[in-house]
């Protein structure tokens, strides 16, 4: 595939593109939090940072799993 292939995929589904690249980001951001609170030490005191992290993560594997697959069920 070249580049302006690439281009015209982007502008026929901007919405796909954004979740995409909106999903990838996501992942980096809780790979980059898992591994600095895990770098931090134990969560004595400050257990919302873990929260936040599993709550993120489960959110996004809902979005994907359940979510996502409705959607494009109800196209078919």
């Amino acid at each position: 595939m070249v580049v302006p292939d690439v281009g015209a995929r982007v502008r026929a589904n901007p919405v796909a593109t954004t979740i995409e690249l909106v999903s990838v980001c996501v992942a980096a951001l809780l790979l980059v939090g898992t591994v600095s609170l895990l770098l931090g030490g134990l969560p004595i005191g400050a257990e919302w940072p873990w929260l936040l992290v599993v709550g993120v993560g489960a959110a996004f594997v809902l979005f994907w799993t359940a979510l996502v697959p409705a959607y494009e069920r109800t196209l078919q």
